[in-house]
């Protein structure tokens, strides 16, 4: 099996982009990947897409981006794993890549999600849930999650306080990215004090609605050696993808992410190193409470410790274990296909040396963890300077 590179990566301003439809903010992510690479052709494609028919009224979106990338008859597939789209591209890309199958290949990542009303928008989300036991029920992804932080609080202690220093940090952090959608901080007393959404959580716990797009250029590392050298070489180490019952009702625990642990697993003993070997993170926190229970199920924290490390200071840019240095979802937004293709961006750029201000002193491995749903799907991958 190769070792690959990301010799690429380009995104665009994310936010509500009324003047910019779901095949142009791919091509302009994808532009930006390929000039960051520098290639002149790509051999294969992998779009990360969570509902483009319900967001968007389109379908057969592999042929159509390739077609307006213009790169057609390349080989180009949309991906689906709700909100771990875009992870599960990357990991598509990568294993093409490592086998042998091509040697450049664009994985990316869009979502168009405003282009239809609030409500519309909720209906479509919450198709990545039970839609026969929870939805059928009126339950919303807010809803599901607000149970998870309950039965967390009840098992572990942890805070409001606490949940909502994840959204203090993480906004801080996004203040630093240009392409967040929500560059501004906020205070503690702000997010506490936000409108109720489903207890406990409240509004700015709560990632956003999203229209975005991000791409990444893989290829193998002897031939990223050899002839892609525009930046230091980061290399996807270890990569693991797992499922769990995509109801809350059929979960022994509802306090912890079954399926990240085991990708992560699989990730870490591909890779060969630990939670103890990461040094920074991007981490789903699709909701405040996420973060903290994510950051417990891939093994940086003890169960119940995930909360009080926030409020050690532990997760900030200067902390033993940076999380979200993106401004994570909840800062930089979350169009649910493209997220996963941004995290690998994120950690890409800090492992190059090149985030700007938001860059951490010790950058030389890094982790993203991306998930579906309540946590029904979830992709790990590790990433390594050399």
């Amino acid at each position: 099996m190769r070792e690959v590179a990301v010799i690429g990566v380009g995104m665009h301003k994310w936010g509500e982009l009324w003047d910019m439809s779901l095949r142009n903010m791919f091509l302009l992510a994808a532009h930006n990947a390929i000039a960051d690479a520098g290639v002149d052709h790509i051999d294969s494609m992998y779009v990360g897409c969570m509902s483009c028919g319900l967001f968007a009224a389109q379908e057969h979106i592999g042929s159509l981006l390739a077609d307006y990338l213009g790169v057609t008859p390349i080989p180009a597939m949309r991906v689906e794993s709700a909100c771990a789209s875009g992870g599960a591209a990357v990991r598509l890309g990568w294993m093409e890549v490592a086998s042998g199958i091509s040697d450049i290949v664009l994985v990316g990542g869009v979502e168009k999600m405003t282009d239809i009303t609030g409500d519309e928008a909720t209906f479509t989300l919450s198709t990545a849930a039970d839609t026969e036991w929870e939805g059928y029920q009126g339950v919303t992804f807010p809803g599901l999650y607000a149970m998870m932080a309950r039965a967390h609080m009840e098992k572990y202690g942890s805070t409001m306080e606490q949940f909502s220093l994840v959204s203090v940090k993480n906004h801080a952090n996004g203040t630093l990215n240009p392409y967040a959608q929500y560059p501004f901080p906020v205070t503690l007393e702000a997010v506490m004090n936000s409108t109720k959404v489903a207890e406990p959580l409240r509004l700015l716990h709560c990632s956003p609605i999203t229209d975005g797009a991000a791409a990444a250029i893989l290829c193998p590392l002897d031939l990223a050696r050899q002839k892609f050298k525009n930046h230091p070489l980061t290399v996807i180490t270890g990569s693991g993808m797992a499922t769990d019952t995509i109801a809350l009702h059929s979960r022994a625990d509802l306090t912890t992410i079954k399926a990240a642990t085991i990708a992560a697993k699989k990730a870490y003993a591909l890779a060969s190193v630990g939670p103890r070997d990461i040094d920074f993170a991007e981490v789903h926190d699709c909701f405040a409470n996420a973060e903290v229970m994510v950051t417990e199920a891939i093994g940086f924290f003890e169960a119940g410790d995930g909360g009080p490390a926030v409020q050690r200071g532990d997760t900030t840019r200067d902390g033993k274990l940076p999380i979200n240095t993106s401004g994570g979802l909840k800062s930089k937004g979350h169009p649910v296909g493209a997220t996963g293709v941004a995290q690998i961006i994120e950690v890409v750029e800090q492992l190059r040396g090149e985030a700007g201000k938001r860059q951490i002193k010790k950058a030389h491995r890094g982790l993203a963890q991306n998930m579906g749903g309540s946590g029904g799907s979830s992709v790990v991958h590790i990433l390594e300077r050399r």
